[in-house]
This record gives structure tokens, sequence and C-alpha cells, in this order.
């Protein structure tokens, strides 16, 4: 079988920790999500992916993903026609896991992620690819064009790789494009970005976040109106998703929360209504 390489040094690196965390999740017996997609995508491509093994990072992206998947599934729920869009795609599944017949979903990163991305992953008529940056203030011209709303936006490990500059940039293009959408994102408090050349799976790459955030409230000082629907840490996780997850899962969460780490409670997922 051809494998398809990916470049050490670049942006491709960073999304092959989620993708590998999901790969080995879907391994397991019980387990906080299913990717069979994933582990046919890793066997395809020629990396060591070895050095992520039995990170706690890992477990951590899988959490992180499988709450995102939810909050688009309510939204989904809500507005069957609705559109979705993936900002920082990556090799992100979240459409095979979670896809209605009737969404609207479109795949944004950057032009060689998205060569990647193309070798694995094929538009439809609902399904839509986008090569750009998140910054780029052209690309909301085609989700506006195929796509009415309402809008919900995914930004997934994406935001803290940015400049703070950008990342308001961003919410504010989002809030003026498509006001009293949805996004999800995740925020790094300063601790976290402080250290992250000791982090276990980022150091073992070059990418680096930029952003931190020390309290997502501060989201509202940027763009009066916006709405923090929720705050979560990994410790923390929604009632619900909690109660469902895996005996495993709930006893690890339980021991990171009376430890409360600061690696932990610094690191917020985010939903929030845009103005």
């Amino acid at each position: 079988m051809t494998k398809h390489g990916v470049r050490p040094g670049t942006v491709q690196e960073t999304l092959l920790i989620p993708l590998y965390g999901r790969a080995v999740e879907n391994g397991k017996e019980q387990a906080a999500l299913r990717d069979p997609r994933a582990g046919e995508i890793v066997a395809a491509i020629d990396y060591d992916f070895s050095r992520f093994d039995g990170l706690p990072s890992l477990t951590g992206a899988v959490l992180r993903t499988a709450l995102f998947d939810r909050w688009v599934t309510d939204f989904l729920a809500a507005h069957p026609s609705g559109t979705v869009v993936e900002l920082g795609a990556g090799l992100n599944t979240r459409h095979e896991r979670v896809d209605w017949a009737q969404a609207r979903w479109f795949d944004l990163d950057l032009p060689d992620v998205t060569e990647l991305r193309r070798t694995f992953f094929i538009d439809t008529a609902r399904r839509t690819t986008i090569a750009a940056s998140v910054t780029d203030p052209s690309w909301p011209a085609t989700v506006e064009a195929d796509a009415g709303g309402p809008y919900f936006f995914s930004a997934e490990a994406v935001l803290p790789f940015l400049e703070e500059t950008d990342v308001r940039r961003v919410l504010g293009m989002l809030a003026e494009r498509f006001p009293g959408s949805l996004l999800a994102l995740d925020t790094a408090g300063p601790g976290i970005v402080g250290a992250q050349d000791d982090h276990d799976a980022l150091s073992k790459v070059e990418a680096r976040m930029r952003w931190s955030c020390a309290d997502p409230a501060e989201l509202a000082t940027w763009l009066p109106g916006t709405e923090v629907l929720a705050a979560h840490t990994l410790s923390g996780l929604p009632g619900r998703m909690y109660e469902q997850l895996p005996a495993a899962y709930r006893e690890m969460l339980d021991g990171l929360a009376e430890q409360r780490l600061p690696q932990v409670e610094e690191y917020r997922l985010c939903l929030v209504r845009l103005p």
C-alpha cells in the first residue's frame, strides 16, 4: 500500500496528534468515541506515530473532540439543515461521526493541509473543502454563497496557535459576516502557553501556542454582546457527557478534579454565541 508523507516541522504535523488519539481510542473495548476512519488514515500515512504513544494529551484530545461532537450534534438536532464550518479541519472526521442528511458542511484549512486532506476526503454536494487560512478575509464569501444559516463554527485546537491580534480579527470577522452564530473553541491559560516546551505532545513538534487566555469571559470584552454559553475544563465536563463515559474515564477525571492541576484547570473548552 502506498503511504502518504507528512512534512515534519510544518503545521501538518500538529494535526497528527488528535488523529492518532482517535485511532487509538477506536481500538479500545470501552471508548469515549468511535472513529474507524481515523485508524484507516493513520495506517495510510508514513509517519512514526509511536512517539505519541501513552501521552496523556491523546486522552485529552479525544475528550475535547467528543465534547465538540456533542455540541455540533445538539446544533444539528435543533437545525437539521444548518451549516457547520470546521476552522482548521486538519484530518478531522467529525462529518463522518455526526453528519445529518440535510446539513451543509465546510472543511477549511491551509493549502498544504488541504492537499493532504484531499487524499482522504472528497467533496460532495453538501460538503466543501476550502483551502485558506482562517484569518483570510475571502473565505466567508464561499460559505455565504453556498449555504444559509444558522451557522456553527468549530475551531478545535486552532485559535491558541494564532497571535491574539489574529484571534481578535477572526472573531470579529465571524461576528460581522455570520451574526448570532455559534463558535466552539479551546483556550489555554498563560501557565500552559508559558510551559509548552515541556508539554508531553507539543514538545515533540515545532508548532507553539501564541494566544493565552486566562478567562474566556474576556471574549465578551472584545465583542460586546458575545455570550459564553459554556466553558469546561477536562476535569469538569458536562454532567450528561461525564455520565456516559466509560468507568475508567470517570475515575481518571475524578482524580484530576481533586488534584486541580494548572495544566488542566487553565485549559478550557468553550461554546460561545457571537453577537
